[in-house]
């Protein structure tokens, strides 16, 4: 057996080797959340920013952990490609306004027949669709090392393992359930959690409190998880708060769902497009725990036993996992309880944000404000999206996506203060030999101690806060907190900006260019004012180079621009080499600037054209 058995609050887990890869994860995305009625033809705007924000968290924190000294690490993404709602899209071409309540009446009443020839459709209907996820995150850069569906035969195998090594630990049992089931959640609902609305005809009917989504009375014969068995484990597990997102909401929730049993299979005349239960082909596997199961299917935790007996831990537990707060319930409660009755760690941390607005309302396909993120990436490009949503998003509220905002910012903090720096610093006209200077201590104190009091203050303010931001920004990149990591870097790079106006090197320049054309060149007044400008251009891109650094986990491919131009070499991009400041020590010596690389960092956004295409766009 590999790995450690540790014990959890009364109960034996199997734990990874020491020396086992880092492991980050997203949700797998539902291939029901599209906007197209036909499946034979293109799929359009199918993902949309909030599929896309959970991407480019995780792929920031592993970026960051790259940086830091992570060598070997997974990072797994997917789709989530069975259930009710898919078959019932995939069978009548529907992918938007779809009636579930009727829909799901008229496929309970087709399934007496019980036909199963829906199974090619459906598949072609889930590979369409998750094809679309691919692609978005592929164009945003996402550096996903594993894409896994669950309509994998790989991910089937684990399912099947899984479930028989709950059963073999005695934690499932045969039973008979009624109660409310919500199509559109693949949710068992108590009472608590219901509430009654007036429907278009006037009839009361129940829907889910916390989506809205309506619920249906259900009485079937199913297979039940002893889930009320885990509740003091759980709240162990959660015993240290800082480890975890929502935990308080988390302890108030496992108090409120009073921990039940939780069904987990649906009679097969129910539902025919899932995972069927091993040793039983009359019932099919509850969604929720087909679709948790993926993350052990990438760490290929059962791939050394047929059996699932033997397991193989180098990738397990996953380091954090990250989610959107609408499926807190199924991986801070359902989740780790499947893994702890599994013997299983349960992740070392979740990571849950927050929703997307937009312009203020809430984003929904009957609004018809979803924001296509394909589109804007094509607007504002892949990185000036990543950059807005990383900047924008917070954990703990709802983040307001706004076109207008998005171009704001984007022109003011990309292309102004960032690009036109690169600019300014590169340019010929001030940087003639096309050269990053040397820079040592001796120059910076010139700087400092100039005559001029603007000069000497700017010049202090930059090195305070230039040689501070490392350790700042690591601390934020470590809590998630994407938003200050953007602040801090600004606000380096506008104390650059002034400083760089304060020392006003066109003048410098200037006079350089005089003292070459005097008759009786005075060659020490020229080494001199040379080296003065050096000096400015040098600290200027010095402070380019360490935000570049900083930046790549949320910018990868404007950071990778920046640093090429600025001819880093691509073994000089560590987090160490951050806070290897270049002034220090015997100093940096000189090296040509990239002439490959000689253009604008981020192009300003036109806002009246590109505001006026969007909206016809979404219009």
């Amino acid at each position: 057996m590999r790995g450690i058995t540790l014990k959890f609050h009364g109960v034996k887990f199997l734990s990874g080797i020491p020396a086992r890869n880092y492991y980050i994860s997203t949700p797998i995305f539902y291939v029901n959340a599209f906007k197209t009625i036909d499946i034979h033809h293109d799929l359009e705007n199918t993902p949309h920013i909030g599929h896309l924000y959970s991407a480019v968290i995780a792929d920031s924190i592993n970026r960051f952990k790259f940086l830091t000294g992570v060598e070997n690490s997974i990072f797994s993404t997917g789709t989530d490609e069975h259930g009710l709602k898919v078959e019932i899209a995939a069978k009548k071409g529907l992918a938007n306004n779809v009636n579930l309540k009727s829909s799901f009446q008229q496929h309970r009443q087709a399934n007496k027949d019980k036909l199963s020839t829906t199974s090619k459709p459906t598949l072609e209907y889930c590979t369409k669709v998750s094809s679309e996820f691919h692609a978005l995150f592929k164009k945003c850069n996402v550096n996903f090392s594993d894409f896994i569906r669950t309509t994998d035969p790989r991910h089937l195998s684990t399912v099947n393992k899984l479930w028989k090594r709950l059963q073999k630990n005695g934690h499932i049992y045969e039973g008979f359930y009624s109660g409310w089931y919500c199509v559109s959640d693949e949710a068992f609902l108590k009472q608590s959690q219901l509430k009654e609305l007036k429907g278009d005809e006037g009839k009361t009917v129940m829907v889910s409190a916390e989506s809205g989504h309506p619920a249906e009375w259900t009485e079937e014969k199913n297979y039940m998880f002893r889930m009320s068995s885990f509740k003091d484990d759980l709240l162990y597990w959660l015993k240290d708060s800082k480890k975890y997102i929502y935990t308080s909401k988390l302890h108030t929730m496992i108090e409120e769902v009073s921990l039940g049993d939780l069904s987990i299979s649906r009679p097969i005349e129910r539902i025919h497009w899932g995972i069927p239960v091993p040793g039983d082909p009359s019932q099919c596997i509850y969604v929720w725990v087909d679709a948790l199961a993926n993350y052990l299917t990438v760490a290929k935790v059962f791939d050394d036993d047929s059996e699932g007996n033997e397991l193989n831990l180098k990738n397990w537990p996953p380091d954090i996992q990250v989610i959107g707060k609408d499926i807190l319930k199924f991986h801070g409660i359902y989740w780790p309880s499947l893994l702890i009755a599994a013997g299983l760690e349960p992740p070392k941390s979740l990571f849950v944000h927050s929703h997307w607005t937009v312009d203020g309302e809430k984003m929904s396909k009957s609004r018809g404000n979803v924001v296509d993120p394909f589109d804007r990436a094509d607007a504002y490009t892949p990185d000036g999206l990543r950059y807005f949503l990383l900047r924008e998003g917070v954990a703990h509220s709802d983040g307001n996506y706004s076109d207008k905002k998005i171009v704001n910012i984007l022109n003011s903090e990309l292309a102004d203060t960032f690009g036109n720096l690169l600019n300014r610093c590169t340019g010929k006209s001030l940087n003639p030999n096309q050269e990053f200077p040397s820079l040592k201590q001796s120059d910076i104190d010139k700087l400092y101690k100039s005559n001029d009091q603007t000069q000497s203050e700017t010049c202090e303010k930059l090195l305070e806060s230039l040689t501070a931001l490392p350790d700042k920004v690591r601390i934020y990149y470590s809590s998630q907190e994407f938003h200050r990591v953007a602040d801090a870097v600004m606000e380096v790079l506008r104390i650059t900006n002034k400083f760089f106006e304060a020392q006003r090197p066109w003048d410098t320049a200037k006079r350089l260019k005089m003292l070459y054309k005097e008759k009786d060149r005075n060659d020490a007044l020229i080494d001199t004012t040379q080296a003065e400008l050096n000096a400015i251009l040098s600290l200027s891109m010095e402070s380019l180079r360490i935000c570049g650094i900083i930046l790549q986990p949320m910018i990868p491919v404007l950071s990778s621009t920046l640093l090429d131009r600025l001819g880093v070499s691509i073994t000089k991009r560590m987090w160490t080499d951050a806070s290897e400041f270049s002034w220090l020590g015997a100093g940096k010596n000189g090296n040509p600037l990239d002439s490959k690389g000689n253009v604008p960092l981020f192009m300003r956004i036109i806002k009246v054209f590109e505001l006026k295409a969007l909206d016809q766009v979404v219009g």
